[in-house]
């Protein structure tokens, strides 16, 4: 999967940061650069490992950039 992570990026609204992760939410339904699909989320992993703790189920897409995984949540 090649990820154009800056311009995604650009493209979604930041919403949490720490030091294990960065999330964004896509409020203007950019296409999953792995199914092609509007997705939810994206989850950015900057250590490694990460655990995350899920409250719901979610169908995940996943690509590696820079080496940090990117979560792409579908509900």
């Amino acid at each position: 999967m090649d990820i154009d992570t800056e311009e995604l990026r650009a493209s979604l609204t930041p919403r949490e940061e720490n030091e294990a992760i960065k999330s964004y939410q896509n409020t203007v339904s950019v296409a999953c650069p792995a199914c092609g699909e509007p997705f939810d989320d994206l989850v950015v992993c900057k250590q490694n490992p990460t655990s995350l703790d899920l409250s719901k189920r979610l169908d995940l897409c996943v690509g590696v950039d820079d080496d940090k995984a990117y979560i792409f949540t579908h509900s």
